[in-house]
Parts: C-alpha cells; structure tokens; sequence
C-alpha cells in the first residue's frame, strides 16, 4: 500500500470541551476516536485541517444541541504525520470506492444506509467496509482519512464554493498524533 504513504505532516484542530482540552495537554491522553454510524470518513478521532475557527464554530453548534456535552466550547491542537492515508482528494483513492460499494451493496441483507443532511451513513459504512478489507489485502493499516467537505450556503448567489467548506482528517490511529497544543482561542 505504498501509494497510499503519506510522508506529510499537517497542523489540524478538533472542536470540544474546554475539560477535553486541559485534560489531554494535561495528561498526555489521546482524544477519543468518534464511532457514529453517520460520520462520514469512517471511525476515528476527527480533525479541521488548518481550520480552528471551524473547529470552534462546531463547538458552539455541539454546545446548542448537547449543553451537556460541551459546557464552554473550546479547541485543541495537533501536528498530525497523515502516513498511511486513505486521501479522498487523490484519485488513486476514490477509484477504489465504486467497486467497494458495489460489493458493500452484495453484502447487504437489510435496506441500505442513506446519507440524510449531516448524517452520512451510507459513506461511513462503505469507508468502514472498505478500508479493513485493503488493509488485509495490503498487510497494513490505514492510519488516517483525508476528505473535503462542501458545507454551507453558496458563498455568492450562483457560486459552487460553500461558505464553510473544510478538509476533514480522520485519525484512525492515534500514533499519527505527534502532539497537542493550545492554540489562541477563536472568539
């Protein structure tokens, strides 16, 4: 899986409690890795690529659904080495998505997953299809996965580009993870 070694290193941020934040700069733990059915990368622990405002901004929004879960929306950190990465932005990657939800789909006894709004569960079933089965093929692991996400209004009346369009990296393994930081606080 050699085409898929990524030997880039990126800053990125993660939206969450200000607990979240002084506890893992605090304690050297790791963030904990999402496992939702409808997040759309697939499992693993979610970044903004070189995007703390938005990673801020999903913090307040997570703030108004679950005040429990985020009391005072905050952001940290990480310098992040991609390694084996899954890169929905390269063509190598996605060439291979058609035939895994082709046979995804064989495999399937009940309805399929739809991606509905935010929710994207048919993505993050494929991407959680798919990625075990290259591992085995390859004999290594897919360390992160990398995609763009069109979000938001058009930025101009007519416009393809989305006002809050962002890369996303999804962090399967943690190793990947070179440190945390601090960054200024968006307001």
């Amino acid at each position: 899986m050699r085409h898929f070694d990524y030997q880039r290193t990126i800053i990125a941020y993660h939206g969450c409690d200000e607990s979240v934040v002084r506890r893992v700069l605090l304690t050297g733990e790791h963030l904990a890795a999402s496992e939702n059915d409808y997040d759309w990368l697939g499992y693993g622990i979610y970044f903004w690529e070189f995007g703390p405002e938005r990673a801020f901004e999903w913090a307040v929004e997570q703030k108004k659904r679950d005040p429990k879960r985020i009391k005072k929306p905050a952001v940290i950190g990480a310098v992040i080495q991609l390694g084996n990465c899954f890169d929905l932005l390269d063509t190598r990657a996605t060439a291979v998505l058609d035939s895994a939800y082709e046979r995804y789909q064989s495999r399937q006894v009940s309805l399929l997953p739809r991606n509905q709004g935010p929710l994207h569960r048919l993505d993050c079933n494929v991407l959680n299809f798919v990625i075990p089965m290259m591992e085995a093929v390859e004999g290594q692991s897919i360390q992160t996965v990398r995609g763009v996400f069109q979000e938001g209004p058009p930025a101009f009346p007519g416009s393809e580009i989305r006002q809050k369009s962002h890369i996303q990296i999804a962090v399967r393994d943690s190793e990947c993870i070179l440190g945390y930081f601090r960054p200024p606080q968006p307001r």
